[in-house]
């Protein structure tokens, strides 16, 4: 068998693929191209974020997930945002508070995780240095990128009346000004972006390792800026920075097992949808249309509403995994929604859309998906350091007493579900997304097209989609006008897409492996199209 990867960004893909062609494995092809990422797309992932990364060791036949997400620094309180609540926001995005504190700024931002996760990837699973990794994102940073069509429509996209727009964020320091803009205007597709502060940072962490960011000279630049104004990390919470390693959930469809990260990740919600829809003869039905519909939506409305009463970090709450996963549950749900009844409205269960995905396989078998995220990015850049911090504190329950109420040390729930389908012991699809909580229900329905529907990888992943998380159907424009009656006259709201191929669903990274070995790719349109390079 060779090796593949899929990414939304050609220059992060063919980095990875290049470190494939030299006999890297499928980790040290990721984590490279995850550095790249950070450098290409530098909202949408980096440095000062955080992720979840889900290896297939083929070797041993193992499985492990490495869960370095954000973490809310040690000096939050559960009420400190309590008399600035405003209303939850639409979307499913957060929370919308008086002067956004929670959303842009100093205030938003969680103890970053991703150089920690990427550094302990490789030291356990990878093959080449940790300088080598980072050397292709020190050059791009160093020479320059061309902006993408896509990058520029992201940064200018307004995501809504209940979130900050992109480009305001690319304004709310002045550092990021200097970084980002040019004079405060967004960079034209084509033109050439150079930054050279995160090439030396980047730099640093080559020739110092993760210790550099957490302890050493990057830290201390970090933290007294943090500290100067006003954010809840300190220098200790930076040092004080665990990836947790852990075994991941197992479920199973259509007799084939389903590998996903568990809780604050996503793999619970994706198994339960999957739950949900088994026990319906999918395969009869055709994909768009009004049966299939309601199903996909009715599935989608009731994990949401499932995550929202249950799912939280597991460091914090005792989340009953066992009984969410329990096939007699989602039969027992399935059986209460049947007779053409509304869906109904799901529960507030907020996640950012701003992430990024990679996903690699490579000639021996070992697999990898890893989902990074700087959230939808606080707007804040360090003098000097040339990076963005996340803003992963935005989706915290501002009310006290919620399981999803800050404290320190918390991360939140998050959608992300880099995911392995397993054929006798072997990973069959390696898929994730980057999307917030479409991430979910994107890749769900990429896995009927792929499982139920017999489609191939690339027209599973480029079928029209539906997404349900508060009660209204969106429907993607190419789902057509006969489906959306049949849905409203059950009583739906549908809101039927312009686009159709529409920014506001996933975009999802799979690959498939056949059982004779051969490789087929795909990376979604919905974006730049990105690439799925075979090596």
């Amino acid at each position: 068998m060779a090796g593949m990867i899929a990414a939304p960004q050609v220059l992060a893909a063919e980095s990875g693929a290049d470190v494939l062609r030299r006999g890297g494995n499928a980790v040290d092809a990721a984590v490279t191209a995850a550095f790249v990422q950070g450098v290409v797309d530098p909202q949408m992932g980096g440095i000062g974020g955080g992720g979840v990364m889900l290896v297939h060791c083929a070797d041993t036949g193992a499985d492990v997930v490495l869960e370095f997400l954000p973490r809310a620094g040690s000096r939050v309180r559960e009420d400190q945002w309590a008399g600035a609540f405003v209303r939850e926001a639409a979307h499913s995005f957060g929370y919308v508070l008086e002067g956004a504190l929670n959303d842009i700024g100093y205030g938003s931002i969680g103890v970053p995780g991703t150089v920690a996760g990427l550094h302990e990837a490789l030291a356990r699973f990878g093959t080449i240095a940790w300088a080598e990794a980072i050397a292709p994102a020190i050059a791009v940073a160093r020479d320059g990128f061309p902006v993408s069509v896509y990058m520029h429509q992201d940064w200018a996209f307004d995501t809504g009346p209940d979130v900050v727009a992109h480009r305001e964020r690319l304004r709310a320091t002045a550092e990021a000004i200097r970084v980002y803009t040019k004079g405060g205007e967004l960079y034209a597709p084509g033109e050439i972006l150079v930054q050279l502060d995160l090439a030396r940072t980047l730099s640093s962490l080559a020739a110092g390792g993760s210790e550099v960011f957490y302890r050493g000279e990057v830290a201390e630049a970090m933290a007294a800026d943090l500290q100067a104004n006003g954010a809840s990390l300190t220098a200790g919470d930076l040092a004080d920075y665990r990836v947790a390693v852990t075994e991941p959930l197992r479920g199973s469809y259509r007799g084939r097992t389903v590998v996903s990260p568990g809780p604050p990740a996503g793999g619970a919600a994706l198994i339960q949808l999957l739950n949900f829809l088994e026990g319906e003869d999918l395969g009869a039905l055709r994909w768009p249309s009004a049966q299939e519909a309601r199903l996909r939506a009715r599935a989608m409305a009731w994990v949401f509403a499932e995550q929202e009463r249950h799912m939280a970090d597991p460091a914090f709450v005792d989340v009953p995994v066992d009984d969410l996963l329990a096939k007699d549950r989602a039969a027992e749900a399935r059986s209460r929604s049947a007779g053409g009844s509304p869906v109904l409205a799901g529960g507030m269960l907020p996640d950012t859309p701003t992430t990024t995905n990679v996903s690699v396989v490579d000639a021996s078998g070992n697999a990898v998906s890893l989902t990074h995220t700087l959230g939808t990015s606080s707007g804040v850049v360090t003098p000097g350091l040339g990076f963005g911090y996340n803003n992963y504190l935005n989706s915290f329950d501002p009310r006290p007493g919620s399981i999803h109420s800050l404290a320190p040390g918390k991360t939140r729930v998050t959608m992300m579900a880099p995911t392995l389908i397993m054929a006798d012991g072997r990973p069959s699809v390696v898929i994730g997304a980057l999307g917030g909580n479409k991430i979910l229900t994107s890749v769900g329905q990429t896995l009927v097209n792929l499982l139920d529907h017999g489609h191939g990888v690339v027209e599973a992943v480029c079928a029209p989609r539906l997404h349900v998380d508060r009660g209204d159907v969106h429907a993607e424009g190419r789902i057509p006008s006969t489906v959306v009656d049949a849905l409203e006259r059950d009583g739906l709201r549908v809101n039927r897409h312009v686009h159709n191929y529409d920014l506001y669903f996933a975009m999802v990274q799979a690959l498939r492996i056949g059982h004779d070995g051969t490789l087929h790719g795909a990376s979604d349109p919905r974006g730049d199209g990105g690439t799925a390079l075979h090596v």
